[in-house]
């Protein structure tokens, strides 16, 4: 059975006014995740802007993290560099830090070819004794890791799981049908989806708003196999993840965070806060769903 599975927080990372991480509202922040029932956190994501953070600071995250999550859910960190002794070297740190495990984007400027990436994961792979999730995310990462190439990462040891967010759902059909239980497929785009073709997980960016309603859909649709009532959950949640896609997620999860509560801060530059003409849409949307009250909606 498979170590990691259900709705995991790809978390934001909390800023004070003058920009700096915040441990208090980071810790609050964890803590109320796990209240609400979130099945695993995963700091220093795309969405936890790792790219913008200092070294120090990644580490300061991840160590934060681990500490109040205290065991509670799985935690993987992400640890994805363009270099690879530095993939090897922030993985090795999160080990030490006592992660569950790590996610790793490939190397994201350089295009590397598949045997050069084979190499990037085999060295992470070996380096460290805790599971990788690969993160295929071929927008943000210029290149995109089909199956037959999943298949051939899932032979070494410890690359057991993927964050498959091409956005075909016929990619997770194939992945497992040539890796077998290999490889652990978690969905980034299309949740419901993706668990009616084997998905045994999400990577949810809404869940740092509305982590209940993201566990809600796993557990419904995969733990009970109640399709048409995963369905309903569903689509209750659709105007939420599509406010928040496209180039702006950062900005409008920050947005909608503070909407409901649970200010983080803005987010780092070049990033700028949600434009003003998009406040009062997703606003409306958190009131749909019962998130926000009538007087702020």
């Amino acid at each position: 059975m498979s170590l990691f599975r259900g709705s995991y927080t790809v978390m934001v990372t909390p800023f004070d006014e003058a920009q700096r991480v915040d441990e208090a509202r980071l810790r609050d922040f964890v803590e109320w995740q796990i209240v609400e029932g979130v099945q695993g956190l995963i700091p220093l994501g795309s969405t936890g802007e790792f790219l913008s953070l200092t070294r120090h600071e990644r580490q300061q995250v991840a160590s934060i993290v681990v500490d109040q999550a205290k065991g509670r859910v799985p935690v993987l960190i992400g640890t994805g560099a363009e270099w690879t002794d530095e993939a090897v070297s922030l993985s090795r740190e999160a080990e030490a830090l006592g992660a569950d495990g790590v996610m790793v984007i490939p190397p994201y400027y350089s295009s590397p070819t598949e045997d050069e990436l084979f190499e990037h994961y085999r060295r992470i792979g070996e380096a460290i004794s805790i599971p990788v999730m690969v993160y295929n995310n071929p927008n943000t990462a210029n290149v995109d890791l089909q199956a037959a190439f999943v298949a051939r990462l899932s032979e070494i040891d410890n690359i057991s799981y993927i964050k498959e967010s091409s956005g075909s759902v016929s990619r997770t059909t194939e992945i497992l049908r040539l890796c077998g239980d290999r490889m652990t497929v978690f969905a980034g785009y299309l949740p419901w989806e993706s668990y009616l073709v084997g998905a045994q997980g999400y990577v949810s960016v809404f869940s740092n708003i509305a982590p209940a309603l993201s566990t809600e859909l796993f557990k419904v649709t995969v733990d009970q196999r109640d399709t048409e009532a995963g369905r309903q959950v569903y689509h209750r949640i659709l105007p939420l993840l599509q406010a928040l896609s496209g180039d702006l997620y950062v900005s409008a999860t920050k947005a909608a965070l503070e909407m409901i509560g649970r200010p983080t801060g803005a987010p780092r530059p070049p990033r700028l806060p949600l434009p003003q003409a998009k406040m009062a849409p997703l606003r409306q949307t958190l009131y749909d769903l019962g998130l926000v009250d009538r007087a702020s909606a």
